[in-house]
C-alpha cells in the first residue's frame, strides 16, 4: 500500500470505508439496536473541556506508563478485536506495528491469527479469552498462550447477544467457500483494491478462529466459536476468581462499569480493570464509558490498575480520560480502520496521531508526565457524570 499519512482517525475511518465491502465495513462499524451508546462513547469526549496553561510549559513531556505488567511507551494499547480480515496480515499486522510503537497488543481469542504468529512479533501481547467451554478447555486456551509467549490475560465479560440493529446487520458468510465468494463477489468488485491485496498475498478472509481449538485440530469459524460461547453457562464471581488463580501473571477483567463490579473484581484479585461497554457493541442505552469512569476510578483506584476502552479517536481523548483517573486507554476501531485504510503502516498512523495529540495535550495543560494529569484539567460540565 502507499505509505500516504493519514492526519486523523475520522480520515482512516473514512479510507476504510471506500477500501472496504459494504459488509466488512459494516461489520467493523457494528453497535447494537439504536446505537445510542456507540453515539455516547464519542459525543461524551466532546463534552470535556481543557484548561490550557500559556507560560511555564515544559521543553519534552514523559508518555510512558506501565500497566498489566509491561512498561508501554504512551499509554495507548490494542484492545482484543475478532477476525480481523480487512487485511491479509490481520493481526500480525497489527501486532508488529504496536511492537514498533513500543506498546502491547490485546489479542482476542476471536482472533484470525494463531497465538504463536501474533506473540512472536510482539512479546508484549495480552491473550484475550472469553467464558467459553469447559474449564478444561479454558486452562488449555491459556496454557497454550503462555507457551507461545503471551504475558497477560484479558477475560472479556461484558459481551451479551445483539440481536438486531436499526440501520441494519451486515450479512456475514459462515465461511468463505465457493457459493459465498460468488454471493459477494459483486460487493468485492467494487472494492478491487482491497480484492488485490489479498490475491497478492495468496489468500482469501479467515473466518475461522484458530486459538479456540488446541494446535493441529481443525479451527471453528466465527459463528461456531460464537455459538459455542452462546450455549456455555456464564460465570459467577467465584468462577472468576478460579479462572484468575488459573494465570500467574498480570490478568484484566474487561467490560466493567458498574462500582459495585470494580469492588468485586478487587476482590477476586485482579490486577486490572478495563472500564468499557464493548464499543456500543453489547447493551444499548449503556452511558458514554466516558461518563462511568470517575466513579469507578475513585472506589478502586488505588487498589488496582483502570484501563478505559471506548471512543477514543484523538490524543486529547487520552488525556481526558487519563486526567479522570485510567493508568492507560485501549483502542479497538481506531486501529481497525488505519488496518483497512494501509495495513501495518497505517496501524503505526493511527498510533503516531494518538501519540503526538496527546503529546500536544499535556503541552497546552503545562504538564510534564502524563501522571500530573487530574481532574482539575478538565471542564466538565454539570451532570456529565454517570455513577452506576
Amino acid at each position: 500500500m502507499a505509505q500516504k499519512w493519514i492526519e486523523t482517525v475520522a480520515e482512516a475511518q473514512r479510507l476504510a470505508k471506500k477500501r472496504l465491502p459494504k459488509s466488512v465495513y459494516s461489520a467493523l462499524l457494528a453497535g447494537s439496536e439504536r446505537g445510542s451508546t456507540l453515539d455516547d462513547n464519542l459525543a461524551a469526549f466532546a463534552e470535556l473541556g481543557l484548561r490550557p496553561a500559556v507560560a511555564g510549559h515544559a521543553v519534552s513531556r514523559d508518555l510512558s506508563t506501565h500497566v498489566m505488567g509491561q512498561d508501554i511507551s504512551f499509554p495507548v494499547f490494542i484492545s482484543p478485536t475478532g477476525v480481523q480480515a480487512v487485511n491479509p496480515e490481520g493481526e500480525v499486522a497489527v501486532a508488529r506495528a504496536a511492537a514498533a510503537r513500543g506498546t502491547a497488543m490485546g489479542l482476542s481469542s476471536f482472533a484470525s491469527r494463531a497465538v504463536e504468529d501474533v506473540a512472536a512479533v510482539n512479546p508484549q501481547t495480552f491473550f484475550q479469552v472469553y467464558w467459553l467451554g469447559t474449564k478444561e478447555e479454558m486452562v488449555a486456551r491459556m496454557n497454550r498462550a503462555k507457551a507461545a509467549g503471551a504475558v497477560g490475560v484479558i477475560i472479556t465479560l461484558d459481551w451479551s447477544f445483539s440481536y438486531g440493529r436499526d440501520w441494519g446487520s451486515p450479512s456475514i458468510p459462515e465461511k468463505m467457500d465457493l457459493k459465498a465468494m460468488a454471493t459477494f463477489a459483486p460487493e468485492g468488485i467494487l472494492r478491487p483494491k482491497w480484492l488485490i491485496e489479498f490475491a497478492k498475498a495468496g489468500k482469501i478472509p479467515d473466518l475461522t478462529a484458530p486459538n479456540i481449538n488446541p494446535p493441529g485440530q481443525p479451527a471453528p469459524t466465527f459463528f461456531q466459536a460464537y455459538g459455542l460461547w452462546q450455549q456455555t453457562p456464564p460465570p459467577s464471581w467465584d468462577d472468576i476468581a478460579w479462572l484468575r488463580s488459573q494465570w500467574d501473571g498480570p490478568f484484566m477483567i474487561k467490560g466493567v462499569s458498574r462500582v459495585d463490579d470494580a469492588k468485586r473484581a478487587v476482590d477476586a484479585g485482579v490486577t486490572a480493570i478495563s472500564v468499557s461497554n464493548h464499543g456500543g457493541n453489547n447493551l444499548d442505552g449503556t452511558p458514554g464509558v466516558i461518563r462511568m469512569l470517575p466513579a469507578v476510578a475513585e472506589a478502586v483506584g488505588n487498589d488496582i490498575e483502570i484501563v478505559m476502552d471506548g471512543g477514543i479517536r484523538r490524543g486529547s481523548d487520552v488525556a481526558k480520560a487519563l486526567a479522570l483517573g485510567a493508568k492507560a486507554v485501549m483502542i479497538g476501531r481506531a486501529y481497525l480502520w488505519g488496518l483497512a485504510a494501509n495495513g501495518q503502516a497505517g496501524v503505526e498512523n493511527v498510533l503516531d496521531i494518538l501519540r503526538m495529540g496527546l503529546d500536544s495535550a499535556l503541552l497546552g495543560l503545562g504538564h510534564s508526565s502524563i501522571k500530573e494529569l487530574s481532574p482539575d484539567d478538565l471542564i466538565i460540565p454539570e451532570g456529565f457524570r454517570r455513577d452506576i
